[in-house]
């Protein structure tokens, strides 16, 4: 069985506060495949912390280096996507072929039109011919928090994260503790890819 008992907070990976063990059946069996912690408070305050100290670089960091971090993370996400197809089958009972084709592939589109979409984003705009010296200025809103389902788990993963590092957002993610390995996955991809401590954090919890 998995031991999968750390949250990754501020570009580590760290043991929860209070233990809280709880066991991920995978539905195909109807046997434990895996042990999560589920989080507090203290532990959620933790990655909110890191995600809010890492939220005005991030935020400023410029747009060509946030496309190169994407690809970055698409090129690794690539090459573990039959990892993700393997963790998705176990954590929900889903048939490998549909795990490895429309769950881990969904990942793929995601990233790949967040990267597209931010090439071709005008982050400032002119405000109209009757204010010509006056622009609209879009900026991050800050710290977001992701909480996802767990019948189309890295779908909306990526869905949810990939569009916030484009926007220039940090974050904090809860996955759906019954199906949960794919997120743990997904995070070893993100830190694998490079991106700054406390810009990315997930916490597991119910």
């Amino acid at each position: 069985m998995l031991s999968k008992r750390e949250f990754y907070i501020n570009g580590s990976w760290v043991l929860p506060e209070t233990a809280n063990d709880l066991d991920v059946i995978n539905p195909s069996t109807e046997e434990a495949c895996a042990v999560i912690s589920l989080g507090a408070q203290a532990d959620t305050d933790k990655a909110v912390a890191a995600a809010r100290a890492a939220f005005e670089p991030w935020m400023n960091t410029p747009k060509q280096t946030r496309i190169a971090l994407l690809e970055n993370l698409a090129t690794v996400y690539e090459s573990r996507r039959n990892e993700m197809g393997q963790a998705i089958s176990l954590e929900m009972g889903a048939p490998i072929d549909m795990a490895l084709s429309s769950q881990a592939g969904c990942g793929t589109e995601h990233i790949a039109d967040a990267i597209h979409t931010l090439k071709n984003f005008n982050f400032e705009r002119k405000l109209g011919e009757h204010a010509p010296n006056d622009k609209i200025l879009m900026e991050p809103i800050g710290v977001v928090g992701l909480i996802t389902p767990w019948n189309w788990p890295i779908n909306q993963i990526a869905l949810k994260v990939a569009p916030a590092l484009a926007a220039g957002c940090t974050m904090v993610l809860k996955p759906s503790e019954i199906a949960p390995l794919s997120a743990f996955l997904f995070a070893e991809i993100m830190h694998e890819a490079g991106f700054p401590p406390g810009v990315f954090n997930m916490v597991n919890g119910d």
